[in-house]
């Protein structure tokens, strides 16, 4: 089966946040399934910083915007490391910028991020009927290609080349849509009864990328079973209705973890390499990491992570508004993320208030992340709702239980320890406040003293397989039956 996968992030090339660990797993994945899997990803600068091999397969191409005529050309990756064909779409005025989304100087979202996705929409489906590569699935990511399948069944309808193409959109998080002024909406180059009140990509007002690719693509997914029902009810950020109406569509499909990057016993990224037949590296993991962050080393006391996003959703307010109850508490914490700047300032007066106690890095890290995770005992996610959630999945392969919020995929991958019997491989809380998040902590604490049943919730985390070969099989059993006919 032809596979395109388009996205707006794909590590390592590039990435912000979960999506792009997804999109740098699942092609691969999918591909030892038998599958001829290429993607599609904008040539950002940060990209080509990192002088990345390239052929040019397309040196000259262009589109007619209703802007005016944009010039592109078209880039295949070379990775010996992969079998993917991994391609780039190269305009520089677009994508030869500082930031992806956000220009730096500003902090605030590229004013152009409509043209921008727009263009490498449309460039996508002109690259494959250039290359007479005929797609079975095209498989989009959240707005930035929610047009793909917009198009499809607009401006391309009639267009023989696309006939048997099926289109699944993944929806990674319901509270970004792209959503945008309806006046710029005559750029898109899309029929104006889509924006009329009502309209399949219009919202409260605006034009909504998100709200498109839900109205137009043959199937839904998103990252979990429990975020697939979330978003028809609270969680759809208003969109619930029309998610409701496409229920028979929609399914949710846990994410999966690469573990030839997120596995303690060949992390190059940490002190010291360890697994389930031998711990002793998680213990210098923790020494040598708090030596190197200017903390205390003590084994007695839990070591909490965090590497998140700095947003209000991951419930960074749940850690502010607890701070005293939590530090009076015998524990050390460190947390890595970047996002609000008034969150980063009220974390780092917190650090300047308990410095022997927590420690804040305000950065976009990988080899830092990785640390974290095989030094922590805890790792700590009070999201307000959470999609999928991926740093609870590495933290069972590092053995650092987490404590979780019972929401979207945490609820899907995290179980309460049970004492008593032994089962259960982390901590969780049902309401969102900050005396239920302490109350879940603290149960963590007291068991962390108890060192055998500690170890034995470490293994059971470590036990489990979460890898993306589930995952990837769910993915193309979707994409066998939507395109032999099933429920097209």
């Amino acid at each position: 089966m032809k596979i395109l996968i388009a996205g707006s992030e794909m590590s390592p090339l590039v990435k912000t946040g979960g999506l792009g660990d997804v999109l740098g797993s699942l092609p691969e994945a999918l591909q030892k399934l038998g599958n001829d899997v290429r993607t599609f990803l904008p040539y950002y600068r940060t990209i080509n910083k990192l002088k990345p091999k390239t052929q040019t397969v397309i040196s000259e191409a262009s589109l007619n915007m209703p802007a005016g005529k944009i010039d592109y050309q078209v880039e295949l990756l070379l990775d010996e490391n992969s079998s993917v064909g991994q391609f780039l779409i190269v305009n520089d005025i677009y994508f030869g910028r500082e930031g992806i989304y956000f220009d730096p100087a500003t902090n605030s979202e590229y004013s152009d991020n409509d043209e921008r996705y727009a263009f490498f929409c449309r460039a996508i489906l002109d690259c494959i009927q250039k290359l007479n590569w005929q797609p079975d699935i095209i498989h989009v990511n959240d707005w930035h290609t929610s047009l793909i399948p917009v198009y499809l069944k607009t401006n391309e309808k009639n267009n023989k080349f696309f006939e048997s193409t099926r289109t699944v959109l993944t929806i990674h998080n319901m509270a970004y849509q792209g959503k945008f002024d309806k006046e710029r909406f005559e750029l898109l180059g899309l029929p104006d009864d889509l924006v009329r009140k009502a309209g399949k990509m219009e919202s409260f007002g605006q034009t909504n990328f998100l709200k498109g690719g839900i109205s137009f693509s043959d199937k839904i997914v998103t990252v979990s079973q429990t975020y697939a029902k979330e978003i028809q009810n609270d969680q759809g950020c208003g969109l619930e209705k029309l998610l409701k109406k496409r229920a028979n569509d929609l399914c949710g499909i846990i994410n999966g973890v690469d573990y030839s990057v997120w596995d303690p016993a060949k992390d190059k990224h940490i002190f010291a390499n360890y697994q389930i037949s031998n711990l002793s590296g998680k213990k210098v993991n923790k020494i040598d990491f708090l030596n190197e962050i200017g903390l205390s080393p003590r084994s007695e006391v839990p070591l909490i992570g965090m590497v998140t996003r700095l947003v209000e959703q991951k419930g960074i307010g749940l850690i502010l508004q607890s701070a005293q109850k939590l530090f009076e508490r015998d524990i050390q914490m460190v947390i890595l993320g970047t996002g609000e700047k008034k969150l980063e300032h009220e974390l780092s007066t917190l650090s300047v208030r308990y410095p022997d106690k927590l420690k804040t890095f305000f950065e976009f890290n990988e080899v830092l992340a990785h640390k974290i995770e095989a030094a922590s005992d805890i790792f700590l996610m009070p999201s307000k709702f959470e999609p999928c959630g991926l740093n609870q999945m590495y933290s069972f392969k590092y053995g650092t239980v987490p404590v979780v919020h019972k929401v979207g995929g945490l609820a899907d991958t995290v179980t309460e320890f049970d004492p008593e019997t032994g089962e259960g491989n982390g901590f969780l809380f049902d309401k969102f406040n900050s005396g239920s998040m302490l109350a879940a902590l603290n149960r963590a604490s007291l068991l962390y003293q108890e060192k055998r049943s500690w170890i034995k919730l470490m293994i059971n985390g470590m036990k489990l397989d979460l890898s993306w070969n589930k995952s990837a099989r769910s993915y193309h059993d979707l994409f066998i039956n939507l395109f032999n006919g099933g429920d097209k």
